[in-house]
């Protein structure tokens, strides 16, 4: 079916925190494996506990989301938060 504008419809799904943000020179890098940003940096500013991750669960998840036809992007600024969004096209 068609959605608005004659775009094909889809369905949305944003997640938004109010976070530290990503750096940019991390940004260009967050949906490879085993790419991690400076969890000591962003969790100090986030207020959160000393976790370290594997670099795996954004890349698993873009995965996932293309290979159901979706798309994903990221926006984020620093000391502001990042948004996610994910669009998967209505069959």
């Amino acid at each position: 079916g068609q959605g608005d504008g004659g775009r094909p419809a889809s369905v949305k799904i944003v997640v938004s925190d109010s976070g530290p943000g990503i750096p940019p020179d991390d940004l260009a890098h967050i949906f490879e494996y085993f790419y991690r940003v400076d969890k000591a940096r962003s969790r100090q500013q986030a207020g959160a506990g000393t976790g370290a991750g594997a670099g795996l669960g954004l890349a698993i998840v873009k995965t996932l989301v293309e290979q159901n036809s979706g798309h994903i992007t990221v926006s984020s600024v620093e000391n502001r938060g990042t948004t996610f969004t994910v669009r998967f096209p209505v069959r």
